[in-house]
Order: structure tokens, then sequence, then C-alpha cells
């Protein structure tokens, strides 16, 4: 026998078990023949048919859903929250995205949108927010969302972070606040009304040496509860709660200087579910 019948070189002696005796590698003996037996190719036909039946059920849908609510109404499916490939709305009221389609995507788009509108600097100036309240409210929930709105920035709370009484940042300082969604989860779709729950992060504060309230880091959760109304989706009421908030990163903060040149150089976006 030559060296090269065998990986490790120098004569050696090559002993041949019977056939399934435990001599053989890993334990288990080799099939009679050169045919695999009927139940392998069972075994491999199905694992075949599941990977494909899972190909295809991860497959973007075309019917304008994502199958986040079952058909009958029920409790919401999971679902992955990648992008649908969908294109964004190309309208726009008072600087918001608007046209949003009737389906669920478009709810949960919509949804993303007036998250941004809500938790921006445009709130804190009360001329601004009406027009934002006006663009993105249906007109049963416009005043009583006013009203609400206009006590929870009233001019005590404007002024205590450092604002003056129109919402404008003291000279020398910029005024920070800029919403960001993570992801959207539809809860509730049924006779064109729509509940989304978007998953936000958010910055705050104001920037400028010498500022008393440093812009910040946050995260929280806002659910906005839609209704279809003159051919798009509109908000009926909305709430907001802390988190879920990731573990806290060792990035080095940056300087007054550096966030506020950040804030002004780096426009938003118009989300597409």
């Amino acid at each position: 026998m030559s060296s090269g019948d065998h990986g490790y070189g120098g004569d050696q002696t090559r002993t041949r078990l019977p056939e399934g005796s435990a001599g053989d590698a890993y334990g288990s003996g080799r099939r009679p023949g050169g045919r695999p037996s009927r139940s392998l190719i069972t075994v491999v036909g199905v694992v075949v048919l599941l990977v494909a039946a899972i190909a295809f059920a991860n497959r973007g849908g075309g019917n304008g859903g994502n199958g986040g609510v079952d058909g009958n109404g029920g409790a919401p499916q999971a679902r992955q929250t990648a992008p649908t490939g969908e294109r964004p709305v190309t309208g726009s009221e008072a600087g918001i995205a608007s046209g949003f389609p009737k389906t669920e995507q478009g709810a949960e788009s919509a949804a993303a949108n007036y998250a941004v509108a809500l938790g921006s600097d445009r709130m804190f100036n009360r001329d601004e927010r009406n027009e934002v309240i006006d663009a993105i409210t249906a007109e049963a929930a416009r005043a009583p969302l006013r009203q609400k709105m206009d006590k929870a920035y009233s001019e005590k709370f404007v002024e205590s972070i450092g604002l003056d009484a129109d919402g404008s940042a003291p000279k020398g300082m910029t005024f920070v606040n800029r919403t960001v969604p993570v992801g959207t989860k539809l809860t509730r779709y049924e006779n064109g009304e729509a509940s989304v729950e978007v998953w936000s992060a958010s910055l705050f504060g104001l920037a400028g040496e010498g500022s008393t309230k440093p812009v910040s880091d946050g995260w929280f959760t806002i659910t906005i509860d839609l209704v279809w109304a003159g051919g798009d989706w509109k908000v009926e009421s909305h709430s907001q709660q802390e988190g879920p908030a990731p573990v806290r990163s060792d990035t080095t903060a940056s300087g007054a200087e550096e966030i506020a040149e950040a804030v002004e150089g780096y426009g938003g976006f118009t989300y597409a579910r």
C-alpha cells in the first residue's frame, strides 16, 4: 500500500471491518449498496417542501397589507418590521406627508409621519402647532386636540425648559426637538379605523454654551388612533408611554456646537412602512 492510500503517510496496516460494525466512521455502519433508502428520500422531500413553504410565506405580499391583523379583526399577528418596498406618498400638507393609501401599511406610514410632526419643535409655537393639528387631525377631533395641546404646551411649561414664550430659543441657543421612528406595529384595523404603535427615539434640549437643558436622547412609544376621512388617514387621538429603551452606548457625547450644526444641517425624512 502506498502512502497515498491515507492521509498520514508512512506504512500503516488498514483493517477492513464488517459492514455495520462500530469501527465505521462516526459509529454508524455503511448502508449496503449505493442507493439511498426510501425513508431518506421521504425526509429530504419533506425538508425541501418545508423550505419552499417558508420562503413563500416570507415573500412581500401584494395586497397592500402585511398580515398585521387577521381577516376577522382578531388579534395582531407577528410579522417582521422590515420595509415593504412600497413607494412613499408624494403629497404633503403643512410640510407633513399626506395622501396615504387605505391599507394597513398606509395606516402605519401615516402614523409614523404624524408621530414625527407631533414630536417636533413646531409644537412649541401656538400658531405652528395649530397648523400641524389642522393638517393631521380628523375634523371632529381637531378642537379637543387643540385644547389638550394648549394645556400641555402652556406658557409656563415652555419657559420652564428655557424657551421664550413663543417657543423660540434664546439668542445663541438652538432648540432641538426631533422624533425618529424606529418601527411601527398595527394593533387594530377595521371599518376605516386603525390603531398604530410607533416606537421612537428622540432628541430634546437646548444646544448652546451654558445651556442648562443640554440635548439628550430618549425612547418612547406613541399610540395613534386613526380614522379614514377625506381620502386620507387622520389622527383621532394619541397617547404616549416611555420605552422600550436600549442600553446606553459608550459613544462620547458631542459638544453643543456640533449638535446644533447637526440638527440644522441634517433634514428629516418622509417615512413609509
